[in-house]
Order: structure tokens, then sequence, then C-alpha cells
């Protein structure tokens, strides 16, 4: 009789177990479904009419959390991403509207511009992963969006408060940028009335919009703010040239600094050599003694900030690094841009012709220039 019961308690289980993973695999594409209706529908299905008001410079953000309250959508984040990779961006207006709780959400945008006319974009502005603030700034010169000082201006007048990411941001530290790292790397529209005020803008927002709550759980998980992921991340998209090596270098770096060894990576020496322009390709040994706390052949630790604005591969390089013992690496195929891994300096040293630790010639050697 005990086993019986032991069975049927044994089928019950299983019964509730399947149960509740068809539940939850529900639950899971109604989320999603829901999601990406909000952040790319068009179907529109009869609704309540209901009555928004939208103060005087609301922001984005705001007007999404307000239609969320009168029951109009239920995702401001896919409302937001929508709203800036659409033509409506910046051009909605404050007022008093009735909107529908069946319109998709472009429809809603819609209402909510009353003046709009499909407005053409006069330029691109293509941010390529590890460019620097100041690379961005002489871009925006160089295509006449604005001039370079008109764009640093606005990138060092953005308070802290601004976005809830920047209050990860040190109070104080030396850097040359707060928002090295933040300015994310994509392709931009720009029209007649762009500014450098609306592009930073624009720039901060998209790095919002892809740094999601999941990457803010991992990166708490492993005990890191934003600041330290996009600073780690920064010297990995400077340093891979191949994406297969993103995740092995991030491994690196970790290796290193939980060694407490310094992490002696050319780029830090670089960005403060020429100024966040990268236009040496090459790192002298005297270069090596530069006095800047991006250095990290003087500095121990990370260096004080990011050294460019690095893209999404690799800061999820840095979220999930790969797990191995390499603590060197040198160039391996200059043309190709791969690397040789080693765990030990002997082995590093065996592996290369030239070169010092991650390719910097030690003392001795006829070529005076490392390996960038």
């Amino acid at each position: 009789m005990n086993n019986i019961i032991r069975i049927i308690k044994g089928i019950i289980l299983i019964v509730a177990s399947v149960a509740l993973c068809l539940i939850v695999k529900d639950y899971i594409k109604g989320y999603y479904d829901a999601y990406k209706y909000e952040l790319e529908g068009f179907d529109t299905v009869d609704g309540e009419d209901v009555v928004v008001t939208i103060p005087e410079g609301a922001s984005a953000e705001e007007i999404a959390n307000i239609l969320k309250e009168k029951g109009l959508i239920q995702y401001p984040k896919a409302f937001v991403k929508r709203l800036q990779d659409s033509d409506y961006r910046g051009r909605l207006k404050s007022g008093t509207y009735t909107l529908n709780t069946g319109m998709n959400t472009l429809d809603m945008m819609a209402v909510m511009c009353p003046e709009y006319e499909e407005i053409l974009p006069i330029d691109q502005l293509v941010v390529p992963e590890g460019f620097t603030i100041e690379m961005i700034a002489a871009r925006c010169e160089e295509q006449g969006i604005c001039s370079s000082e008109e764009f640093l201006r606005e990138v060092s007048s953005v308070t802290s408060d601004e976005f809830e990411y920047m209050k990860d941001i040190p109070a104080g530290i030396p850097v040359k940028y707060k928002l090295q790292g933040y300015i994310f790397p994509a392709t931009y529209d720009i029209y007649e009335d762009t500014t450098a005020e609306s592009l930073v803008e624009w720039m901060l927002e998209t790095f919002d919009n892809y740094y999601t709550e999941d990457m803010k759980a991992r990166a708490a998980e492993l005990g890191y703010s934003s600041f330290d992921v996009v600073t780690r991340a920064s010297i990995v998209e400077r340093e891979a040239k191949v994406a297969t090596e993103r995740a092995t270098i991030a491994g690196v770096i970790d290796n290193r600094l939980k060694s407490g060894m310094n992490l002696e990576m050319c780029p830090t020496v670089l960005y403060p050599l020429t100024d966040g322009m990268y236009d040496q390709s090459q790192v002298l040994y005297e270069d090596l003694s530069i006095d800047s706390e991006y250095n990290t052949y003087l500095n121990s630790g990370l260096p004080v900030g990011p050294i460019c604005n690095p893209g999404l591969d690799c800061i999820n390089a840095v979220l999930y690094p790969e797990a191995h013992t390499y603590y060197f690496y040198h160039v391996d195929d200059e043309d190709a841009g791969t690397h040789i891994f080693t765990e030990t300096y002997e082995e590093h040293i065996d592996t290369q012709i030239i070169g010092g630790p991650n390719g910097v010639p030690v003392e001795g050697e006829e070529d005076d220039e490392s390996e960038e």
C-alpha cells in the first residue's frame, strides 16, 4: 500500500511539474510577444479611449511611464526604444491627447506629434566600436554636424543624475571625460535640427536601452558597477581584433587583476599618449613611463576610467569572460589580428621573436617599438 501511495504521489508531482513548466513557458511567451508587439507591432484593434496629459518638458521615459500608468502600454523600455529609433524621436509635444488601448505604440506617437511631417535625415554619423569621445568630436566637425568644441562641451556638461547608470561613476576621479565608455557605438541619423546637445543625449539614451536589466544583474553578480564594466570592456575593445578572442582577453584581465599583476596593456598608454585619438599605432619603450592615471604599466589595477567607448560584444565578453589560466598574450598574425595566449612569462617569451609582456620589447632587444 505504501508503495502505491508513493507512486501516486510521484505521478502527481510529475504532472504538477509538467503543468508548472507549461504555465511558465506560456507566461514567458506571452511576455515576449507583448514586449515585441510594443516594440515592433503595427496592428490596431478595438479598445477603450483614454485621455492622457503630457507635461511640458517630459522626457521619453516620463512619457512612457505616464502611458503605462494609464494602461496604454506595459513596457516603457519598449516604447522608449521604438521612439528613439523612429522619426518621432525628440518631437513628441506636451498637451492633452485621447489615445486608445487598441493602438500600437507608433500610432500613439503620431497622435502626440500633431504637427509631424516626415523629416528625412540629411546625414548619418557612424560611431564605430572603440571610438573615443575625442574621435567622435573630430568626426562631428569633419561632417559639419557641430564643432569639436561644441560636442566636447556638451559631453562635459551632462550631470550625473540624468541617467541612472551615471550614478556608478565615482566622484572626483581624475578622468578626462566622465562619459567615456557610455557614448554608445551606433549609426545615428542627423537632421537639420540636430545639435550637439541632442546628439549626446541620444547616445546616452542608446546606452541605456542596450545595457539591459539582465546585464545589470550579471554585473552585480560579479561585483561590478556599470563603470567597472565599461572600463574593462574598453580595454577589450582596443585589444581584441577578432571576435573569438574578446572573452579570452577579458579572462586575462581577470587573471592579472586577481593575481595582483599590473595589466600592462598598450592601449592604456596610447590613450593618454595620443590625447584620445589613437593615431599612433605602436608604443615605444620610452612611452611606458608616461605619467598618467590611465597607464597600467605604472599603476596597478584598472585604469582610472574607460579608454574608449566599447560595443555590446565587448561588454558581454566582460560579463561572461572565458575561464582559463592565461596571463600573457602577444600578436601572432599581424594581418589577422590574432594573438598567442600563454600561462607563464617563459612561454610568452618562447612563443615570440621580439617582445616582452603583451608585445612590449624587453631590455636588450634591437627593435625599440612594440606591437599594438
